[in-house]
């Protein structure tokens, strides 16, 4: 009786005992200081739950946009998100209406208000609308071993007492405006982990005290001006994720650690040749080097490295041969090679069809693919262009082949028309051709295909500007000959944008002829289109050749027959390929993908060409595109009987997409077996946002992004051992990008 007494006890007291550790109630100057952030943030709505009286704080549920967590009855841990985020890429300092907080906001009143947390450890304060520069006393904070301010309005210095804050684990900075020189002085913080500053405006030499913090996993600097050399980084045993691309860093590639999982150096000014050194990093499974000027041959044995599966060498200087044996990685799936000056055969492994392994090899001198490859001679000249004191990085980016997706070629035939029209029905003269700024050059993007930078289009579109000749003229009569005169055995086919014939010039070319439909066109502002549209040369843009301008009157200065000539691509359309009887003909999700970021690309190419001839254009003639471009994403995921029924799906059946359940019932059947439910869902999302009548559809940076980040999902999630390593994404949310330091453009 008395054990059993004693037994009963000891119960109670446990669940007493628990019931008092689990209660957590704040002491009141706790509850205080959160009541005044609340007041500081312009009473967010999200904060509303902290309004009822008498709540206790600690025992509130967690969610995606408010989390606290509390030990002892003091706050340890604060996270609050927001949905304040400037969609383009400037701030001039001051409150943006909607976007930041109001005048009334001082950052600094805020951080001595967060002071008073003294227990604090975690701090994550993310897209709230906070401005102005962050100031010294965030050193306070001496308990804080985690802190997110990303995604704000913050400008400025990153505040060297921030050194003092030995604690700290976890860094993260990015997305704000922080514009004074890279912070270096990172070796005061032993315990720090995670360092990302991706997205500013830092400028200066690398911060050389990184390399002395020997517990760095993650080092992201990404869309900066960070420029100068690069330190040998090879004794941060430690890190695994390195990303600094979009910045100047103009040295040779650096020394890097054994341990590194993921090389992210593209859109840099990096010289010299791929270190024989990389061939050991074997837990190196991604590795972008692109737009740079690195001269040589990759070293052979990088194509073999046990965990390898990403590689990309796009538009650099590369020249020579390519060692004909390699033994290439079975967990290879991407290598870019595309937009060098290689000569010969690609190694055997790298030209076999088999398999899943995605190559880019368009825009070198190469034997095989030679629809897509410069003559010999092209890749000669960089030996001359060196001897002379020409050479520099605008020959690693020169673009003028027509290379990497032929399906997209086609596809864009008809988007570089609509646009080509749209000028030309717009009669807009020359008074109208005005400079427009655009974005920062710095921004930092994922690689090239499927992760990649648009950077280097400007200076592209430059090069061609001043090389290539105006768009030559075509008669009348070489056209009807090309035809036989306008046959309708050479009849392709009839849209809203013309008939579409194809013809066989003298020379024996191919060709595809499109005949604009009637109506009065400008002579004088259709050249100047023509002439602008006719330079910019791009591996996902059909060549456009020439024109044919007839049916005017001699003395009348406006003209209504027009006829384009471009390239001729033999291998079907997009849309033919997404379905049919023969599966082994249909598009893989994967090269779906493929297809529509080559055609996002070429979009902003067009973009960057006009800006560099400063064609002014509206915002929502550009949201236009956008809206037309997210029905060719439909056609990728739903199929190609959406393009006749494109009003009738927006009324009657969009609404399914906002479902998994509606997927089933409209989602192409093959795409659903095959991809990725995480990839899909993002690209059904910027589906719609395209296609959105609130005034808000996506630039086409925004549509890029998200495409490139669906294609990485794909390749993540669908290659066996690759979800078990370091590319595994956190368990914040399925599209934290955190940890592999994927870059957000700033956009309009």
């Amino acid at each position: 009786m008395g054990s059993r007494n004693y037994l009963s006890s000891f119960c109670f007291a446990l669940a007493w005992s628990s019931l008092i550790v689990h209660t957590h109630q704040l002491q009141s100057s706790q509850t205080q200081v959160l009541l005044q952030l609340r007041k500081q943030l312009e009473y967010p709505p999200q904060l509303e739950i902290w309004n009822v009286h008498g709540v206790d704080f600690c025992s509130l549920p967690t969610s995606t946009t408010v989390n606290l967590t509390c030990e002892n009855n003091f706050i340890t841990e604060l996270k609050l998100a927001g949905d304040k985020v400037l969609k383009g890429g400037y701030f001039e300092g001051f409150a943006v209406p909607y976007k930041t907080l109001s005048q009334n906001f001082s950052m600094d009143s805020f951080v001595s208000t967060l002071a008073r947390l003294t227990s604090l450890k975690v701090l994550h304060l993310v897209s709230l609308g906070m401005w102005g520069p962050l100031p010294d006393k965030i050193h306070r904070l001496s308990s804080l071993e985690h802190l997110d301010l990303s995604s704000n309005f913050l400008y400025g210095s990153v505040p060297p007492r921030i050194s003092a804050m030995v604690r700290l684990q976890t860094l993260v900075l990015d997305d704000n405006f922080f514009n004074g020189t890279a912070p270096n002085w990172f070796d005061a913080l032993k315990n720090l982990t995670v360092l990302s500053l991706r997205n500013n405006r830092l400028r200066g030499e690398f911060p050389s005290s990184v390399k002395s913090v020997n517990a760095l996993s993650e080092v992201i600097l990404s869309g900066n001006e960070i420029d100068g050399k690069l330190p040998d980084l090879s004794g941060l045993r430690n890190l695994h994720v390195l990303n600094l691309s979009g910045n100047k860093l103009s040295s040779s590639l650096p020394a890097l650690p054994k341990g590194l999982v993921m090389a992210f150096l593209n859109n840099n000014s990096f010289s010299g040749q791929v270190p024989e050194e990389y061939s050991q990093l074997n837990h190196l499974q991604y590795l972008d080097v692109s737009f740079n000027s690195l001269r040589g041959v990759p070293p052979g044995a990088l194509f073999s490295l046990p965990n390898i599966s990403y590689l990309s060498f796009a538009s650099n200087m590369l020249s020579g041969w390519l060692p004909h044996i390699v033994d290439c990685s079975s967990k290879l799936g991407f290598v870019d090679l595309s937009n060098n000056r290689l000569r010969g055969s690609l190694p055997t492994c790298l030209s076999s069809k088999s398999g899943d392994l995605i190559v880019n090899s368009g825009g070198n001198c190469l034997s095989a693919d030679s629809q897509h490859q410069h003559a010999e001679s092209y890749c000669l000249e960089i030996r001359e262009a060196k001897q002379s004191g020409s050479g520099g990085k605008n020959m690693g980016v020169m673009v003028g082949v027509i290379g990497g997706g032929v399906l997209a070629l086609v596809l864009l035939a008809s988007g570089f028309l609509i646009l080509l029209t749209r000028y030309c029905s717009r009669g807009m003269s020359e008074q109208h051709l005005l400079h427009k700024q655009g974005l920062d050059d710095s921004e930092a993007r994922f690689p090239s295909e499927i992760l990649t930078s648009a950077s280097y289009i400007s200076e592209a579109s430059k090069i061609n500007a001043q090389s290539l000749p105006p768009c030559r003229s075509f008669s009348f009569e070489e056209l009807k000959v090309a035809t036989n005169n306008f046959d309708e055995t050479s009849l392709l086919g009839e849209g809203s944008y013309g008939k579409l014939y194809k013809g066989r010039l003298d020379n024996g070319m191919q060709v595809a002829i499109r005949c604009l439909p009637s109506r009065k066109y400008s002579i004088r502002n259709l050249r100047l289109r023509l002439d602008l549209l006719a330079k910019l040369r791009h591996p996902h843009l059909v060549c456009l050749l020439g024109h044919c301008i007839d049916g005017g009157v001699r003395d009348d200065p406006r003209i209504n027959k027009v006829f384009l000539i471009y390239e001729y691509v033999p291998d079907g359309n997009f849309q033919a390929l997404l379905s049919g009887n023969n599966p082994a003909k249909v598009l893989s999700w994967s090269k779906r993908l493929s297809v529509l970021i080559g055609v996002a690309r070429a979009e902003k190419l067009t973009r960057m060409g006009r800006k560099e001839k400063a064609l002014d254009r509206g915002k929502g003639e550009f949201e236009d595109d956008a809206y037309s471009f997210g029905f060719i994403i439909l056609e990728s995921f739903i199929g190609p009987s959406i393009a006749s029924r494109r009003e009738k799906f927006l009324l009657n059946e969009i609404a399914l997409l906002n479902s998994q359940d509606g997927w089933q019932r409209i989602v192409d059947p093959f795409i659903l077996t095959t991809s990725s439910r995480e990839s899909l869902s993002i690209v059904i999302s910027i589906a719609k946002k395209c296609m959105s009548f609130d005034g808000s559809r996506p630039s086409f940076e925004d549509i890029l992004w998200n495409l490139q980040y669906a294609a990485l999902l794909s390749i993540f999630l669908n290659n066996d051992g690759i979800e078990s390593s370091f590319c595994l994404l956190p368990d914040e949310g399925p599209f934290d990008l955190k940890f592999i330091g994927l870059t957000r453009p700033k956009t309009n």
